[in-house]
């Protein structure tokens, strides 16, 4: 399984982005999948998981309210709008996926990565 993340970029504070993340290799529609955050210096965190069918998501506190984790099943790509953007999201943001139900907080559950893509938030 693939998963290539793009969209990220150079925003200012209280600006927007979307990130989207296609995959290929399995069937979409069977993977649940998150998107995770590295900042410098600092560890991976939890942004928002999203179960295969789209039914059911979950977002970590920092983030509620400000992003939207979706899916398209039909086009094999998962995205994550953010708006509201503040310099505390200057991060690298992954994609993961894995079969299942699961999509929750832990990255170790996850089984399939994408590259990450970088969105540096300025003040």
């Amino acid at each position: 399984v693939q998963l290539q993340a793009c969209g990220g970029g150079l925003v200012q504070a209280g600006g927007s982005l979307s990130l989207s993340c296609a995959v290929s290799g399995r069937t979409f529609s069977s993977l649940s999948m998150a998107w995770f955050r590295q900042a410098p210096g600092k560890e991976r965190e939890f942004v928002a998981g999203i179960v295969w069918s789209g039914t059911s998501t979950t977002y970590s506190d920092s983030v509620k309210g400000r992003f939207t984790i979706s899916r398209d099943n039909a086009k094999n790509t998962g995205y994550l709008q953010m708006n509201s953007l503040q310099p505390e999201d200057t991060a690298v943001y992954f994609c993961a996926a894995r079969s299942g139900v699961y999509y929750g907080t832990r990255s170790d559950a996850y089984d399939f990565w994408g590259q990450g893509t970088l969105v540096t938030v300025s003040s």
